[in-house]
């Protein structure tokens, strides 16, 4: 006997993101989901079947909480996002869910829902969920201590993790949390400046939240990290202060790698550079064009971004004039890097400037292919090993389906927030990158949500499941897209094994 939960079935999605006043919501498809959880529930009648929500369900990170993680404020946050409007029907479909026999939720904690860990949040998710139904209430399990969700389907095992144990950005100090936790079982609290955030979080709230209030669209981009910052400091070179708090999250960063180990091994914490993991360079974050606009330094190519800025800002003479009006400053801008991106700014305008770098980051890029063995796969499987006859993560929104031979395979479940893409099309020229400046310039989410270029929504219409099911004796695993209202049978988008 293995000990794990066994099912006909297992259905996993990721990334689902509900948090955020109207306007900033990035999830959008919520009467889809709601349906594709209410199809769930009502199919296999007799059979064994687990929803798993695989990581980053709620987003605190969006929400109007005092430093970086919602302590007193977990319920109220928490209980806002269940009741808002535009998120109260996905919570009604996972009631009805729990409520069915033979249906078990799991709910797998990301880097954007590090609250799901402690106790009374989880006591409010079973309240709201199952009332006093103690029945409903054995069918939700949580996963909050980084170990990952095992299961069995068939005589096939599931491994489910978000993915950010590997990310040196984004991992959880589950240590912490659970202190967290015994602080709020024993009535104590905890000062906000007693929590010290991942390089991730503090991106998010000390450089992308303020941003969202004039783009309300800068982080569905793709890749994330290269494509939003370049493009933020293209479209707006006054958010170079931003640029400044980078220096220190960027060293956080550095120091999360050291620290991020192979956390989901079962052999113990490595050295970081033994996994592999790549550093951050110059051109990742900013891409040539953009990088020779700022320095105009070719040979600082191989200098991680913290490195760079701080080379400059060594050189640059702090007691000499101010660029702006902005007295708080502590770091200050540097001088050089403000002419230097405004004069090549001047030179080639916004518009071009803007197509001319996302042509660097897209070159070559292998963002949307589902086969791409990215950071997150080559440091899960490492990580986790052949052991498993299925794993699936989240965490990068990007979907992946990947055969790792021996009859194991991988699958990232995407996301349900909106993806933005550019084709080639967009980028050809200054001409016809001249509607999408327009529509990234106003920066509002309608504008986004009803863009086309070229016959096609801008918005990529992608919301994605896993899959793995007992059919005729065999184990099946499924990449799915979930179409339309949700109510259809998803879309397959590959199948493992193939053969059958």
């Amino acid at each position: 006997m293995s000990g794990f939960p066994a099912y006909d079935e297992i259905h996993v999605i990721s990334d689902i993101h509900m948090g955020g006043k109207r306007g900033f919501q990035i999830l959008r498809e919520t009467k889809r989901l709601t349906n594709f959880i209410r199809r769930v529930t009502v199919q296999r009648q007799e059979g064994r079947v687990a929803l798993v929500l695989n990581g980053d369900i709620f987003d605190t990170l969006a929400e109007d909480i005092r430093g970086y993680v919602a302590v007193d404020e977990a319920i109220d946050t928490v209980t806002r996002i269940m009741d808002d409007k535009s998120f109260s029907g996905i919570w009604e479909a996972l009631s009805d869910f729990v409520k069915k026999k033979g249906r078990t939720l799991v709910i797998v904690i990301g880097n954007h829902d590090i609250e799901v860990s402690f106790p009374p949040v989880q006591r409010l998710i079973q309240s709201r969920l199952a009332g006093e139904d103690l029945r409903a209430r054995a069918r939700i399990e949580f996963s909050t201590t980084g170990a990952g969700y095992t299961c069995l389907v068939g005589n096939a095992r599931i491994f489910c993790t978000h993915g950010n144990e590997v990310d040196a950005w984004n991992y959880n100090r589950y240590e912490d949390l659970a202190k967290v936790a015994r602080r709020l079982n024993a009535g104590r609290t905890l000062d906000p400046n007693e929590w010290y955030p991942n390089a991730g979080t503090r991106m998010v709230k000390e450089v992308m939240n303020e941003v969202k209030q004039r783009y309300a669209w800068i982080d569905l981009l793709k890749p994330e990290t290269s494509a939003a910052v370049g493009t933020l400091v293209v479209l707006d070179p006054s958010q170079l202060t931003k640029i400044s708090n980078l220096v220190s999250i960027l060293g956080e960063h550095q120091r999360g790698a050291g620290q991020v180990g192979e956390r989901l091994s079962a052999e113990g914490f490595q050295p970081r550079r033994q996994t592999g993991a790549p550093t951050v360079t110059i051109d990742q974050l900013l891409g040539p064009n953009v990088k020779a606009g700022m320095l105009g330094v070719e040979s600082l190519n191989t200098l991680n971004v913290d490195e760079m800025l701080l080379s400059v800002e060594k050189n640059f003479d702090q007691r000499s004039a101010p660029l702006a009006p902005q007295p708080d400053e502590t770091l200050g801008i540097p001088r050089l890097i403000w002419d230097r991106l405004t004069g090549w700014l001047t030179g080639v305008g916004k518009d071009e400037a803007l197509r001319r770098a996302l042509k660097d980051w897209l070159a070559g890029d292998k963002t949307f292919d589902i086969t791409d063995k990215d950071d997150t796969y080559k440091q899960v499987v490492a990580s986790v090993g052949h052991s498993m006859d299925f794993i699936i993560t989240g965490h990068t929104h990007l979907e992946r389906a990947i055969d790792m031979g021996g009859s194991c395979y991988y699958f990232n479940c995407g996301t349900w927030i909106r993806l933005l893409r550019f084709t080639e099309a967009m980028l050809k020229d200054t001409v016809s990158f001249k509607p999408v400046y327009e529509i990234l310039t106003d920066g509002g989410m309608a504008s986004i949500d009803t863009a086309q270029f070229g016959g096609e929504s801008f918005v990529m219409n992608q919301t994605s499941a896993v899959s793995v099911i007992l059919e005729k004796g065999k184990v099946i695993g499924r990449l799915t897209h979930v179409e339309g209202d949700g109510t259809g049978t998803p879309r397959v988008i590959r199948q493992f094994p193939e053969d059958l």
